[in-house]
Order: C-alpha cells, then structure tokens, then sequence
C-alpha cells in the first residue's frame, strides 16, 4: 500500500514538471512573438512624435502672418485645418500604442500632456465651426458686391458708348471712321450707326449672363467648401474627445 502511495506520488510530481515546463515552453515562445511587435510599437511612437512635430511646424507656417478679422484668410486656414488634420491624428494614435509598455520616464508627462491637449484640440475644432458658418455669410455678401460692382462699372461704360452714339450724326460717324483711316465701303452711316448699337445690346445682355453665371459659380463652390470644412471640423473635434476619453490611462498615471 506504501509503495503503492509513493508511485502515485511520484507519477503526479512528474505529471506536474511536465505541465510546467510545457507552459514555460508556450510563454516562452508568447515572449519571443510580442518582442517583435513591441519593438514595431517603439517605431511607431518615433514616428508618432516626428509626425507631432511636423504637424506643429505645419500650423506655426499656417499662421504666421496671421490676417485676423480677414475673412477670406480664416475661411481659408479653416480649410487647412481640417484637410491636414489627419497627419496629428494619426501621430497621436502612433504616440499612445501599447498605452504604458516599455516607457520612458520622461514620456509619462509627456502623455499626460497630450492627452489634455486632445481636449483642447477638439474644443478648437468646435469653435472653428460658427466661425466657419459666419465667414461663409461674409464672403458670400463680399463676393456678390464685387461681381455687381464689377457689373455696373462694364454696364455703364457700355451705356455711355450706345447713348453717345445716340448723339451721333450719321455725318460725324463717317468722319470719325475715315479719321481713322477707315472707309464705309458704300454702307449707310445709318445703318453702321445702328450695327454697333445692337452689338452694345448684346454686349451688354452678355455682361448680365456673365455675372449671374459667376454669381452661381461663387455660391456653390463657396457652400462645397463651407459644408466641407464645418462638417470636417466637427468630425475632428469627435474624433480628438474620443481620444481624450481613450487615453484617461495617460492622465491618471502622471497623476
């Protein structure tokens, strides 16, 4: 009976080495596949701060001049912003991988810091909205005073030519083109007089389609971009709050 205890004893302990050592053996090769992929994860986060930095140069050339109160310049750093905004997101996501494995000291405030700064990003984003919806309104009214202005300038001008003709004998019409070195050819001052009128009629009609054509051409191109760049910026702002709340981790760590 003893000897039949110690058998069973022995059979359990060698059940248990090998149990052991297999297990060794699994983690053993878990170790030596996540050591490859922490290794790419310190190569992102290189690539996550270079990118930073690059974005960081990116805004300070946007801004520097800045043309504030300028609404054709905000409008259009608006633009830029959002359109550039996927090189921070991306470099923030390659920032924060593998969250708190195989960091630096000096990387904990440094996260810390960042993940605040998503919040503040977002909270930009947000505003640049009704800035966005205002300087859509200014620059539509802008544009559409520069092309009626524009209008009635090249309207007038043709105004004055038919209504100075208007004035004009069929004598004066003839001396004026042989003054130039011209020649009626046998046609009626008359009817040469009443030629170029009806050429400034239709001028003048293609003045007016003209500047419906470019008022219609401004408004849409300015509400594409509008639509865009609003809708862009609060997709920003949602994906950097997602972020923020994502990397709470970062906060409470330096904390």
């Amino acid at each position: 009976m003893a000897e039949t205890d110690i058998r069973e004893s022995n059979t359990r302990e060698s059940d248990t080495r090998e149990f052991v050592e297999l297990e060794f053996t699994k983690l053993s090769k878990l170790v030596g596949s996540i050591q490859p992929l922490l290794e790419l994860i310190n190569l992102w986060r290189i690539l996550g701060y270079g990118m930073l930095f690059l974005a960081l140069l990116d805004i300070i050339e946007m801004f520097v001049p800045p043309n504030f109160m300028n609404p054709s310049w905000e409008f259009q750093t608006m633009g830029r912003l959002v359109n550039q905004v996927g090189v921070p997101l991306i470099a923030t996501l390659f920032v924060f991988s593998g969250k708190l494995t195989k960091r630096s000291k000096w990387e904990l405030p440094v996260l810390a810091l960042l993940s605040r700064l998503t919040l503040l990003v977002a909270l930009l984003y947000i505003l640049l909205i009704p800035l966005g919806v205002f300087n859509t309104v200014r620059l539509y009214n802008t544009n559409l005073e520069q092309i009626k202005t524009g209008y009635e300038q090249r309207l007038s001008q043709a105004n004055q030519v038919e209504q100075q003709l208007n004035k004009t004998s069929p004598v004066e019409i003839d001396n004026l083109i042989k003054s130039q070195g011209g020649s009626l050819n046998g046609r009626n001052a008359e009817d040469v007089k009443n030629q170029i009128i009806s050429q400034l009629t239709q001028a003048k009609q293609q003045l007016k389609t003209q500047k419906e054509t470019n008022q219609s051409s401004v408004t849409v191109n300015l509400l594409k971009n509008s639509v865009k760049w609003n809708l862009g910026a609060l997709v920003s702002a949602a994906l950097f709050i997602t972020i923020w709340k994502e990397t709470r981790w970062a906060r409470k760590k330096a904390g």
